[in-house]
C-alpha cells in the first residue's frame, strides 16, 4: 500500500516513513504545493499531513484535495493541539488528528484503523481471494499450501487487483498505482505483468480468475470463466 507524507520537517518525515515501512511504500513531500501535486498525480491509500508549513499550509492542502474530488483518507499530524484546530481539521475533511509528539505505536494503530475503515485492507496484514493469500508484511504469496514466487511489481499488481476484486480496473488506474505517473515506462508493461501472473497461477488453476475485459481493463473475478 502507498502512503504520502506531507511534512516540512525532513527528520520527522523520515521517522514517519521508517515507522511505517513494514506496511506502506511511502512518498515524501516537504511543502504543501509538492504534496498537493503528488496527491493529484498518484493514488495513495492514506495521506499524513502537517498543518504548519511554509507557503500552502495543511488546511489549504486539505481543502484543495477535497475540492478536486480526492477522497484519500487524511491523518493530520501536527503540533497544533487546540480544540479549535481539531474542529477545523475535521471540518475540512480530515479522517483523524494526531498531535506531536506522538507514540509510534499509536500512529500505526491509527493508520491501520483509517485504512480498515476505507478499504478493509488490514486483516492481520493479509489479503485473501479464495485460497490465494497475500501477506502484506512479508510480501509472500500462497495458494493453499503452495508458495508462489513473485517479484516486487508482480506483488504490487496482485495487491491492487485483490483490493479491487470483482471490479474492473483500467490500465491507467493500474499504471498509476503500481508504477506511478512519473515512471519512464509505458502502460504496455501491464500486459506483460498480467501474462506473467497468469503463468505463475496456472499450475494451481488460478490463472482463470485474472480476466481481461476487452476495451476496459482487467479484473480479479470470482467467476472462473475464460479470462478473455
Amino acid at each position: 500500500m502507498r502512503l504520502l507524507v506531507i511534512e516540512d520537517d525532513k527528520h520527522l518525515s523520515d521517522t514517519v516513513c521508517e515507522t511505517t515501512r513494514d506496511l506502506f511504500e511511502a512518498d515524501q513531500a516537504f511543502d504543501g504545493e509538492e504534496g498537493l501535486y503528488l496527491a493529484q498525480q498518484n493514488i495513495y491509500d492514506v495521506i499524513i499531513l502537517d498543518i504548519m508549513m511554509p507557503g500552502m499550509n495543511g488546511y489549504e492542502v486539505l481543502t484543495h484535495l477535497r475540492e478536486y474530488g480526492i477522497s484519500t483518507p487524511v491523518l493530520i499530524l501536527t503540533a497544533k493541539d487546540g480544540i479549535d484546530d481539531k474542529i477545523q481539521g475535521f471540518k475540512k475533511g480530515a479522517d483523524d488528528y494526531l498531535v506531536k509528539p506522538f507514540h509510534r505505536e499509536e500512529l500505526l494503530l491509527r493508520l491501520e484503523a483509517i485504512v480498515r475503515r476505507s478499504v478493509g485492507g488490514f486483516r492481520e496484514h493479509t489479503l485473501s481471494f479464495k485460497e490465494l493469500r497475500l501477506n502484506l508484511k512479508s510480501r509472500t504469496v500462497n495458494i493453499g499450501e503452495e508458495a508462489i514466487l513473485l517479484n516486487g511489481k508482480q506483488i504490487d499488481l496482485l495487491e491492487y487487483l485483490m483490493n479491487n476484486k470483482n471490479i474492473i480496473v483500467t490500465k491507467e488506474q493500474i499504471f498509476d498505482r503500481v508504477w506511478g505517473m512519473d515512471s519512464s515506462t509505458t502502460n504496455t508493461v501491464i500486459e506483460v505483468y498480467i501474462s506473467n501472473l497468469r503463468k505463475k497461477f496456472k499450475a494451481a488453476g488460478y490463472d482463470k480468475y485474472i480476466k481481461t475485459i476487452r476495451g476496459m481493463g482487467y479484473m480479479l473475478s470470482e467467476n472462473g470463466d475464460d479470462h478473455e
